[in-house]
């Protein structure tokens, strides 16, 4: 049950583990999970592993806790305090990952303060606060996937 692995791809993953000084990327698609790890050395270590089949189709229960997330988000979709994401892409809550996060909830923030960032197409896009106010909720965590119109942050 072997699936042929584009070294292309773990290349430009490493590639990318380097350029921003991450300590670890997962990557899936498919046909397969990857994710890279770098150990203390600063050696990258790839960690193939192959997509799970999918199972015959049965009627299942959602776990408790998946559905309750499930429900925060849409919660936060249609409120006015929450801060969207304007675009697709991955969030990161800090600069780097030895940095502190831009906020945490708690913080009083300016109109103009970044919030976090967007990695879309190799490019870090800040998120700005749209007013000043408290941060009541972040909803997202670094490396989420996100989606255009996504709740990432509540200001209140």
């Amino acid at each position: 049950m072997s699936n042929p692995i584009d070294t292309k791809v773990i290349s430009k993953l490493a590639e990318i583990l380097d350029k921003n000084q991450l300590t670890t990327l997962n990557y899936e698609d498919e046909s397969c999970k990857i994710s890279l790890i770098r150990e203390n050395n600063g050696t990258v270590v790839p960690a193939y592993i192959p997509a799970p089949q999918p199972a015959p189709v049965q009627a299942a229960a959602v776990p408790a806790a998946e559905e309750e997330a499930k429900e925060v988000i849409e919660d936060y979709t249609n409120n006015p305090n929450a801060v969207k994401s304007p675009m697709v892409g991955v969030v990161y809550l800090s600069s780097n990952p030895n940095s502190a996060n831009y906020v945490k909830v708690g913080d009083s923030v300016n109109e103009g303060d970044t919030l976090c960032l967007i990695e879309a197409m190799k490019t870090f896009n800040p998120v700005k606060a749209p007013r000043a106010g408290k941060v009541t909720r972040i909803l997202v965590e670094t490396g989420d996937p996100i989606e255009y119109g996504e709740p990432l942050i509540v200001i209140e």
